[in-house]
């Protein structure tokens, strides 16, 4: 039997757009930061604030694309989200001040919030149902690609004489090339049946979240909890054991690996259910933040990577592909939000709250107590939908 194809010009053409999108996001979380301090003189709390910022318009973003999605269409959503990133691009270059800066910051995190919800929901759509969990998985590493490729460019720029400015234009550039992109592609979404009118109505809350993804997606908010460590204090923690040139390593390995185990991981999660790929992850991601706590030679930091990035990636494209897979298809753009909104805000809370702790304890004492965070997820997982997965396989 020949299988449902997979790569389609309409799924290449869209995982493009969110590895686009994303590849901004990280280029200039880790460089506005200097920007507002270099061409303001921002405090080091301000340059903080503008980086940060840009987290909230996303989860904004995040809360309002998921119920539009369900009144005009992924589709319609994303060419919105599209426009106002590039407006965004293009008002860089006229933010003359700090609260302009920051009003800015916040509305381009509204666009990219925007646009990795539409994104994310016309990808749930296109894929075959017997596919979706290794088409979510392909997808999934345009960000993860994203996350490894930002950073490095922009690091890059920044110590490069008008880096900021060549930030601008390759931002704005991007941002074009995303809507020329989508107008390349006929994008032909099967009308999606909505259900009859209830008596009851739903509540305000449902109109904005999606009930049925919200058990997986808070599993996935402590996992980024867990995992927001990591990204913040890497450089710090490298600098405090002496690791530093392994360090500038860690995201490299994390990657390749991730990029490696996605496409098996994916394949098993659709013929054989989620739980004989979400237990190992969250027991291999253990093992890495264990390894990550006493790292003390390069190695054992570098192993921590490919332990993390086995479990940590891969347990995330499992529960985005669980979170669409228990909902009905006309709420898959309220599933694909929930998803992102819970998740984000375990990575956006994570480094505030470890903030406070870490001046009391040191670095591996919180890595140490990741560890236990991350085991409690297992039982928490069969109690939320571990259980309920066969049941699930059944079903779809």
């Amino acid at each position: 039997m020949n299988k449902e194809k997979l790569w389609t010009k309409e799924f290449i053409i869209v995982s493009t757009i969110n590895f686009l999108a994303t590849l901004v996001y990280f280029l200039l979380l880790v460089t506005i930061a200097s920007y507002a301090t270099s061409e303001f003189g921002a405090s080091t709390s301000t340059a903080g604030l503008v980086s940060s910022i840009f987290i909230i318009g996303s989860l904004l973003g995040r809360l309002g694309a998921g119920r539009f999605i369900g009144q005009k269409g992924p589709i319609k959503v994303l060419w919105i989200g599209l426009t106002f990133f590039a407006i965004t691009s293009a008002l860089y270059f006229l933010a003359n001040s700090i609260p302009l800066l920051l009003i800015n910051r916040l509305a381009q995190g509204i666009a990219v919030g925007i646009i990795g919800t539409a994104t994310g929901t016309i990808v749930a759509h296109i894929l075959p149902s017997a596919r979706k969990g290794e088409g979510i998985g392909y997808f999934s590493l345009s960000a993860i690609l994203a996350t490894a490729v930002g950073p490095f460019i922009g690091i890059l720029l920044m110590n490069m004489e008008s880096g900021f400015t060549i930030m601008f234009v390759m931002n704005l550039f991007m941002s074009l090339i995303c809507m020329l992109f989508l107008a390349t592609v006929k994008l032909k979404l099967a009308p999606i049946k909505q259900p009859e009118q209830k008596a009851v109505k739903s509540s305000i809350l449902s109109q904005f979240i999606e009930p049925k993804a919200v058990p997986i997606s808070f599993i996935a908010l402590i996992i980024g909890f867990s995992y927001s460590g990591v990204m913040t204090f890497l450089s710090f923690y490298a600098e405090s054991i002496n690791l530093v040139s392994a360090a500038s390593y860690f995201f490299l390995v994390y990657a390749v690996v991730i990029i490696f185990s996605r496409p098996f991981t994916g394949k098993i999660m659709d013929s054989r259910g989620a739980n004989i790929i979400v237990y190992p992850c969250i027991i291999i991601f253990a093992i890495g933040m264990f390894f990550f706590s006493q790292a003390s030679e390069g190695w054992m930091l570098l192993l921590a990577a490919a332990f993390i990035g086995f479990g940590y990636g891969n347990f995330n494209s499992v529960a985005q592909t669980i979170a669409v897979k228990v909902t009905e298809p006309h709420r898959f753009g309220l599933a694909t939000a929930t998803y992102f909104i819970l998740f984000d805000l375990g990575l956006g809370i994570g480094p505030y709250v470890l903030g406070f702790i870490v001046p009391e304890t040191g670095y591996r004492t919180i890595f140490v107590a990741m560890v236990v965070v991350i085991i409690l997820c297992i039982p928490l997982y069969y109690l939320m939908h571990g259980r309920k997965d066969k049941e699930l396989m059944k079903t779809a």
